[in-house]
């Protein structure tokens, strides 16, 4: 295996934000299979190494694809426009909404219905994730990375908003 080659390649799959999912599942399998350990354990203390770091790097390549927002952190990367971490966001609409989404969170475990008031916020999430996936993905398509950037960020606080609901969830 030429980890030099990028987790799409990898896969067999077209370098792109939008993926076919049960392909992606179907070649992770057939890749785990192949480069298990176990499958391994007769040959050489090299050849076993090998095994388990290629394992680990299918493992590290199939979490990566399966995320959306790794998705886009990734293809930034492989296009040269990786996500320092000091990015900011401008829009001050969008941090005002996020900033009214984290309220409403807050106040949902004082309702007389919270579980009911959480599926209703956890659907809007989802809602809001999904049309910023959509939009990243055709600002990609369109090599307008620079947008595709402001997206993946507006996609990251609403990945870690949708991450709270669910452990709010689990608390209720």
């Amino acid at each position: 295996m030429d980890s030099r080659n990028n987790y799409f390649e990898l896969f067999g799959l077209p370098v792109d934000f939008l993926l076919d999912r049960s392909l992606l599942q179907a070649r992770y399998l057939a890749l785990q299979q192949r480069f298990h350990p176990d499958r391994h354990a007769g040959r050489s203390g090299q050849e076993q190494r090998l095994a388990v770091q290629s394992a680990a790097w299918v493992n590290q390549a199939n979490e990566t694809l399966r995320s959306p927002v790794r998705r886009a952190e990734y293809l930034l990367q492989l296009a040269g426009r990786a996500p320092s971490g000091d990015e900011t966001i401008n829009d001050s609409g969008f941090l005002m909404q996020q900033m009214a989404l984290r309220e409403r969170l807050a106040d949902i475990p004082a309702e007389a219905e919270p579980a009911a008031a959480l599926d209703e916020l956890e659907s809007r999430v989802r809602t809001a994730l999904a049309a910023l996936e959509a939009e990243f993905a055709g600002a990609y398509r369109e090599d307008n990375l620079s947008r595709a950037g402001e997206l993946l960020l507006k996609m990251q606080f609403y990945h870690k908003l949708l991450s709270e609901v669910v452990e709010l969830e689990d608390e209720l």
